[in-house]
C-alpha cells in the first residue's frame, strides 16, 4: 500500500493540485491539436454550501409519489399506525413518519384523516387521465 507522507489536510490537496495540473495539461494538449477542451468540473456541493448559494435539484414532477411512499400512503389510509405499517415493510416506525411527513404535502394534505380521500381522488385522477380503449387490447 503506497502512502503519502504527511496529514491527511496536506495530502488531499496535493492531490488536488496534481488533479488540477493535469487536466490543465489536458485542455492546453486538445487546444493545441485544434478540439475542444474537455469541460470544466462543476463546483462540488461543498465548494457551494461554504459560499452560502445551494444547488436545486429539478424533480420531473415534484408531487410524484415514489413506490414506498404510495405504499405507505395506501397502508396508513387503511388506518393502520406508524409501527404496524413498519412491521409489515421492515421499516422503524419513525422511517415510517418521515415518509408520510413527505406524502402530506405532495397531496396537499395536513392530517392522517384526510389521507384515504386524498389517494381515492388521486387514484381516481389516474384512472380517467390514462385512456381506456378496449379495441387497442382485441377486446369488443
Amino acid at each position: 500500500m503506497c502512502r503519502e507522507p504527511g496529514p491527511p489536510e496536506v495530502r488531499g490537496s496535493a492531490r488536488s493540485a496534481r488533479g488540477r495540473r493535469a487536466r490543465g495539461r489536458a485542455r492546453r494538449r486538445a487546444r493545441a491539436r485544434g478540439r475542444r477542451p474537455p469541460p470544466r468540473a462543476a463546483a462540488p456541493a461543498t465548494s457551494l454550501r461554504s459560499t452560502g448559494r445551494t444547488v436545486r435539484r429539478v424533480a420531473a414532477a415534484p408531487d410524484a409519489l415514489t413506490p414506498q411512499e404510495r405504499e405507505i400512503a395506501r397502508l396508513a389510509a387503511s388506518g393502520l399506525t406508524n409501527r404496524q405499517i413498519g412491521s409489515r415493510l421492515f421499516l422503524s416506525p419513525r422511517t415510517v413518519g418521515g415518509h408520510l411527513y413527505r406524502v402530506f404535502p405532495k397531496l396537499g394534505i395536513s392530517t392522517r384523516a384526510a389521507l384515504r380521500d386524498a389517494l381515492t381522488e388521486r387514484e381516481r385522477a389516474t384512472a380517467s387521465a390514462a385512456p381506456h380503449d378496449d379495441a387497442a387490447y382485441g377486446v369488443s
